[in-house]
């Protein structure tokens, strides 16, 4: 059985990005940056006020001085005037400092006339003036390739007059979820069966990590069947499967898939839950199959797709983060494989996250996993743990899952 870590490297070294699509600035946020955003102008442009008062000669702003007022400067309609000797032009916060002055007396510090202005505490030179470039320069880049952009990264890109971006496309993964015995949810349900969740857990995954997730119709325990959905593989970056893919008699995805060309990378990993793993390619598709247990297919999600939708999407694919934790209760030896225990957490009086793991750990328990704060990581043959002792943990709500 593969470690879970190898498991993981092997299949983001077989995946590369999605090709760039240039997009709106407004559809851009959360998407990964193909090229460089390039500022196209100077910002700010000129020499500009940051905040409301009198552009005027530093020399001339000395305490109880009477300045005349020859004119105004508003953001966006600068004076055209020179500032001489004796006078100033009232300022407002972005407005262009008229030439000949060189500093800025706020409002506070001075007490208008009728057409002038007391100076009540003295001007510096530069005082309260942005400087042309300040924030950034014409042909300077903003934002590098391979950046996850935020909201404060589109600000930045309109800023600096870039209306469209060269992103990467989204991942489109196809879903296939197999079996005789699940259903749509609201769909007549099969004696002996259950309603399907993998497909809308694992398109929800997707959709908020970036990718384009297509349901297929499920297929049915027929490895005819299983082919011919599987026939559309074609149509996406990466085809999921969930259940069949273990060693029982109706467990079809590994022999369905190999007679349409499948090639197998690799099967089974070192972990609970989600030990049959399968890993491979359908001509020029990835096909990642994942358990049919619904614990297990969105745990391998978390430690398996989610990585590999970062790296389709211009990310490296990291390894899911993970947290200190101290457990409340003792934890037994495990064993030959890594474990990933759904737990609660809360906060001790000291700030500190503490793990309570459910007392019932069974992979087919989704509601233990729906209200599950974290995964206590346990790796192969850890040593028994008490409680208070620290562990690593993944924290569901930073991968918002």
């Amino acid at each position: 059985m593969l470690p879970v870590a190898d498991a993981r490297a092997r299949i983001l070294a077989a995946l590369v990005p999605t090709a760039a699509e240039t997009v709106a600035l407004p559809e851009a946020a959360g998407r990964v940056l193909a090229r460089p955003v390039v500022a196209r102008l100077t910002q700010p442009p000129s020499d500009v006020s940051a905040m409301d008062g009198y552009a005027l000669r530093a020399a001339d702003a000395v305490e109880g001085a009477t300045l005349a007022v020859i004119g105004a400067a508003p953001a966006g309609r600068p004076f055209a005037g020179l500032v001489g000797p004796g006078q100033a032009v009232r300022i407002f916060t972005g407005g262009v400092i008229p030439q000949g002055a060189d500093a800025v007396l706020i409002q506070e510090d001075a007490t208008p006339g009728e057409g002038t202005v007391r100076v009540n505490e003295a001007a510096r030179e530069g005082r309260h003036i942005r400087r042309r470039g300040l924030d950034f320069a014409e042909g300077e880049t903003v934002l590098p390739a391979g950046r996850r952009l935020t909201p404060r990264d589109i600000g930045l890109a309109a800023a600096s007059d870039n209306p469209w971006l060269a992103v990467h496309r989204r991942p489109r993964i196809g879903i296939l979820a197999t079996g005789d015995e699940i259903a749509l949810p609201g769909d007549p349900i099969p004696a002996g069966g259950i309603v399907s969740s993998n497909a809308h857990a694992l398109a929800a995954m997707i959709r908020g990590a970036g990718g384009d997730p297509v349901v297929l119709p499920i297929a049915r325990d027929d490895a005819r069947a299983i082919a011919e959905v599987a026939g559309t593989a074609h149509a996406f970056d990466l085809l999921v499967t969930t259940g069949g893919a273990s060693v029982g008699e109706h467990d079809l995805v590994q022999k369905a898939l190999g007679a349409e060309g499948f090639e197998l990378g690799f099967w089974q990993i070192a972990m609970r839950p989600g030990k049959p793993l399968i890993w491979g390619r359908l001509g020029r598709t990835p096909v990642l199959g994942l358990p049919g247990n619904p614990v297990s297919a969105l745990v391998c999600g978390v430690l398996f797709l989610l990585p590999a939708i970062a790296r389709m999407g211009g990310l490296p694919g990291d390894a899911p983060p993970t947290r200190r934790v101290r457990l409340a209760v003792p934890l037994a030896a495990n064993d030959k494989r890594a474990d990933h225990l759904r737990a609660s957490l809360s906060t001790d009086a000291e700030g500190r996250l503490v793990a309570t793991p459910a007392p019932v750990q069974d992979s087919s328990m989704i509601a233990t996993l729906a209200r599950a704060d974290a995964l206590i990581l346990r790796a192969p043959h850890a040593p028994a743990l008490e409680a208070g002792a620290e562990a690593e943990a993944i924290v569901l709500a930073d991968l918002g899952v």
